[in-house]
């Protein structure tokens, strides 16, 4: 009996880098800025410097590291926003998930840079330099610039694509080097033409595209004529080797290695060696986190309270088992109930603080469940976690635990019961609905409290500081008044329509504005408050406006208690 032998596909790694990555994201979430110089700045050390910049700030001699003082000198039209290290991980991340698409093997490199094992897949797009294309052409629809190297190791790609020419590299092939009719595929793909070598390689409007490719067994032909930087070999020892009359990988290979190990340590021969491939590099792709998420099907449909409770149940427990590995808490939960008619029923519940604890989360759906339209009967449901939050575990100690939790009730915010009573009240007019006022650090009465959502915000451990000085109880935008008798304050005022007679005055107490802000509200220069009652017993906060940008006189700003 014959065998049709078949051997393993060459190893093909794939290296992509982002050269304007996160000034890019950020130009997606902002929107454009009319196609100007647009950089990411972090504290580097004590000093603001350019983490990323776009291609406009770079034509104009910008580059990464640069300090900002120094980039605001050269380019003074140069538009800045802060880094956000999380979100911008957050966001190759995501690239990652897409680049899926092209090879099940993916990991997230330091530079923003993406590498994947792609042997065995080129043929499913056309070849290699068609895969490439692709790939940086639909990067370049979302808005983002890209550069890609193939090569049979990491070390190879990754040079490849920071430092190779915009072209593919000689002798690249269109394919692979798996027959067309790939038995991974079981599908007999059309004869392809012979490859002629191309000067450059084009997307289809006709632009270049940055791809370079080392055909199998010729990464060292690739390699010899790129720089030192080519092998990730620490600037400092770049240096070094550059004072010995040493510029590319060529002229490295052809230097003993033993002296180079005595030299320089075992970095320069490791780095050299795992771009020939005579060391191994894996690439350990990273593991995507399975959805907090349970689902239950039902072999009869359902329609009873009873019966939905019941599974909720059985969901909750599978959900909160996952988090308590996880050591997360829920803050948001959506049970999904699907009908049999195609139709489903959503119900959302939020908590004011994370919990994992069935106890408390199956109440906020109980009081919702009677107002399910179960149709002719629901025959799936499912409990998804939408938003988490750390948790970790409490040690409790009995009593002394017992009367902790008294006490916190008893204090401000009121420990685990009260978060429990904002939970069931949120449930009914939402979340958001619920706030608090917190302290602010500003003299300006207007400014010296926020207000902030009570799900999301912890009570002030201080009461209310006494100032020395009494405020009104409804605080409104000023309104101005006119003098029927002048006087400071007016002895006779009209106010929102109606005269009113100052029968007793109180103050006054200036209020400067911040001086460091620009606040359109303040430059009518410094005011005087005056707390005033009229005869018909009302009290009013008056204030004098001195005049700044703007003209001054007497306005109402408030009603005293």
């Amino acid at each position: 009996m014959l065998t049709q032998s078949r051997t393993a596909p060459p190893k093909r790694i794939i290296s992509l880098w982002f050269p304007h990555f996160t000034a890019e994201w950020r130009l997606r979430e902002i929107g454009e800025i009319g196609g100007g110089p647009f950089a990411i700045v972090s504290e580097v050390s004590g000093a603001t410097r350019i983490s990323s910049l776009n291609q406009t700030a770079e034509a104009q001699g910008l580059a990464r590291g640069m300090s900002l003082s120094d980039a605001r000198a050269m380019v003074p039209d140069l538009i800045t926003r802060s880094g956000m290290p999380e979100r911008e991980a957050a966001a190759l991340a995501a690239i990652a998930r897409w680049a899926g698409r092209f090879s099940p093997f993916i990991a997230t490199e330091e530079g923003e840079a993406l590498v994947m094992d792609a042997s065995g897949c080129a043929h499913l797009f056309g070849g290699e330099t068609a895969m490439l294309t692709s790939m940086v052409e639909e990067l370049a629809n979302l808005g983002f610039t890209a550069r890609a190297g193939m090569a049979d190791t990491r070390g190879a790609a990754w040079a490849l694509a920071r430092y190779a020419p915009t072209t593919v590299a000689p002798g690249a092939l269109t394919g692979d080097g798996i027959a067309p009719d790939a038995h991974a595929t079981r599908v007999r793909t059309p004869k392809r033409k012979r490859w002629t070598r191309p000067e450059m390689t084009t997307a289809k409007g006709g632009g270049a595209v940055a791809i370079a490719i080392a055909p199998p067994g010729r990464a060292r032909a690739a390699l010899n004529p790129l720089p030192l930087a080519a092998l990730r070999l620490p600037p400092e020892i770049i240096s070094r080797l550059q004072r010995l009359g040493l510029r590319r990988v060529e002229e490295l290979t052809l230097t003993p290695r033993a002296g180079l190990a005595r030299r320089f340590g075992m970095e320069v021969p490791l780095r050299l060696d795992q771009a020939l491939g005579m060391a191994p590099e894996p690439i350990s792709p990273g593991q995507a986190k399975a959805p907090l998420a349970a689902r239950i099907s039902f072999p009869e449909p359902i329609g009873l309270t009873s019966d939905i409770e019941a599974a909720l149940d059985r969901l909750l427990a599978q959900v909160c088992k996952r988090m308590e590995e996880r050591a997360q808490g829920a803050r948001k939960l959506r049970l999904m109930l699907r009908r049999v008619d195609g139709e489903a029923e959503l119900l959302d519940v939020g908590l004011a603080r994370p919990t994992r604890d069935p106890q408390r989360i199956a109440p906020l759906f109980a009081r919702r469940v009677d107002k399910i339209d179960a149709g002719y009967g629901i025959d799936a449901a499912r409990l998804l976690v939408i938003t988490v939050e750390p948790l970790s575990d409490v040690q409790h100690s009995g009593h002394f635990a017992a009367r902790a939790e008294a006490v916190a009730r008893l204090s401000p915010g009121g420990g685990e019961a009260f978060a429990d009573l904002l939970s069931r009240i949120g449930g009914r007019i939402g979340l958001d609905r619920l706030t608090r006022p917190l302290l602010a650090d500003s003299h300006i009465p207007e400014k010296a409290w926020l207000t902030t959502p009570a799900a999301y915000s912890e009570p002030p451990t201080t009461g209310w500081p006494d100032r020395g000085r009494l405020r009104p109880a409804v605080l409104h935008p000023p309104e101005r008044i006119v003098e029927e008798i002048p006087g400071r304050p007016p002895e006779r005022l009209r106010w929102r329509g109606r005269s009113h007679e100052v029968a007793f005055s109180a103050g006054p107490e200036r209020i400067a504005p911040e001086w460091w802000l620009d606040d359109p509200n303040w430059r009518s220069g410094p005011r005087d408050y005056w707390r005033v009652e009229t005869a018909e017993g009302l009290r009013l906060w008056l204030f004098e406006a001195h005049g700044g940008d703007i003209s001054g006189g007497w306005f109402a700003q408030g009603e005293m208690v």
